[in-house]
């Protein structure tokens, strides 16, 4: 089955072509031209990947990602006609995949959705379904993660991270490398955005659970205690 991917674009000549172009390459294609009413839509529906515009008329495209927080597994390819980087580093911070601006080349567009959409299936096969971190429950199947009975609010990214660090306990991951096998890409914000990550983590697992993701001092960070696959 091919995938179904949603494109939120509210120009129309600009969507149009991309429909076009991704209906070619046999997706199913659904197009929006809200953001109010996109996020609507993904409450009702779950494509596999959305191609979301910055500036949307009833709700942008930043608080169209917001709402996408705790529907993990969408990738997200955004696009704008901002070029300063404290946009695209905003549109990464919130979880999305990459990012485009505009004007872009269609062939990579294409090629970077299939590059994307690899990884999440790639990544799907490959994780076990549950992690456990003591008290820390992460079910990768359904992205969900759990501290005892409490569910943890994640953004994409921050899920991600919990759920890498969780399948391999005590094995210390240099920032440079989780940037790579997180974020997939070389993310031109630097290795804060990963520190930043696990501030936002430690403090949501909350006081007694936070030093479950440990600094390694000169190098990078680990997960402490156990995982199980089910």
């Amino acid at each position: 089955m091919q995938a179904k991917i949603m494109v939120i674009e509210d120009e129309k000549a600009i969507a149009d072509a991309i429909s076009y172009a991704l209906k070619r390459e046999g997706y199913e294609v659904e197009v929006i031209d809200r953001g109010d009413i996109a996020a609507k839509r993904l409450g009702e529906t779950r494509p596999d990947a959305i191609i979301l515009d910055v500036m949307l008329p009833g709700m942008d495209g930043y608080d169209v990602l917001k709402k996408l927080q705790d529907k993990g597994g969408i990738g997200v390819i955004m696009l704008t006609a901002k070029e300063d980087i404290v946009n695209k580093v905003l549109g990464l911070e919130l979880g999305a995949d990459d990012y485009m601006t505009k004007p872009f080349d269609m062939r990579e567009l294409l090629a970077r959705l299939k590059s994307l959409l690899r990884r999440l299936q790639e990544a799907g096969e490959k994780k076990p379904r549950e992690l456990e971190l003591g008290v820390v429950k992460v079910n990768v199947a359904r992205r969900t993660a759990m501290v005892g009975e409490r569910q943890l609010e994640l953004t994409p990214k921050e899920f991600d991270l919990l759920a890498l660090l969780a399948a391999n306990p005590d094995r210390v991951y240099e920032r440079e490398q989780l940037l790579d096998l997180v974020w997939g890409m070389d993310y031109f914000g630097g290795t804060r955005t990963v520190d930043i990550h696990v501030q936002r983590l430690r403090k949501k697992l909350g006081p007694d659970y936070g030093d479950t993701i440990q600094t390694v001092h000169g190098v990078g960070y680990r997960a402490s205690g156990g995982h199980r696959e089910n």
